[in-house]
């Protein structure tokens, strides 16, 4: 990425699933913003995160320029898919069921991702491999999928969070040492709520 490239997107959820889920900012608000509205943009996450090369980044977007229709489509099954793994782990972070229609669209994914992940050597140990999934315009979301299941049956997933601001709503894993993290960002969420509860301070004064 260019030094001079500025990002729409964020990584801070400490995770690959968590950072797909946190790709709707202000969720709970009047002023949601999505940063996914185009399959591009979706392209864009998939190469930010380091899953597509540039190369594969290429020719997802030119295979979408020549089936249009392909790629509208996909892009509201990435959506669609997107609020099924957030409305997963923030059921988990916040004690409640996870919705079963959820759970089952990540099966479905991690069905399909399955046919394309084969283990290849890397070093002394090993690694997943993403193969032939050049005329996939939804290759991006398999190991999303992958990554969830990962977290679901780990024991990280007790480190899973949620925002305390009332107006994110983002995803984490707090990995500090005495598990008090709140904010997914100290410098945005954080600071917001400080500066809130200052305000409301000195109107009551």
């Amino acid at each position: 990425m260019s030094a001079h490239h500025q990002s729409d997107f964020e990584f801070s959820g400490g995770h690959l699933g968590l950072d797909f889920a946190n790709t709707v900012s202000n969720r709970p608000t009047a002023d949601r913003v999505d940063k996914i509205r185009s399959f591009r943009d979706l392209v864009a996450w998939g190469s930010e995160a380091g899953l597509l090369s540039r190369r594969e980044a290429e020719g997802l977007r030119r295979l979408a320029l020549e089936a249009p229709g392909r790629g509208k489509s996909t892009l509201l099954e990435a959506i669609e898919f997107r609020e099924a793994v957030f409305s997963i782990f923030s059921a988990i972070a916040t004690g409640r069921d996870v919705p079963a229609n959820a759970l089952s669209l990540l099966n479905i994914y991690l069905q399909t991702a399955a046919h394309y992940a084969h283990l290849i050597r890397s070093g002394r140990g090993f690694q997943w491999e993403w193969t032939s999934t050049e005329k996939r315009l939804d290759s991006v979301l398999f190991p999303v999928a992958r990554a969830a299941a990962e977290l679901l049956t780990s024991e990280n997933l007790a480190r899973l969070r949620i925002c305390a601001s009332d107006e994110c709503e983002w995803l984490f894993l707090d990995t500090t040492k005495n598990g008090r993290r709140r904010w997914c960002d100290m410098k945005t969420c954080g600071n917001r709520d400080k500066a809130r509860r200052f305000y409301e301070r000195t109107k009551k004064a």
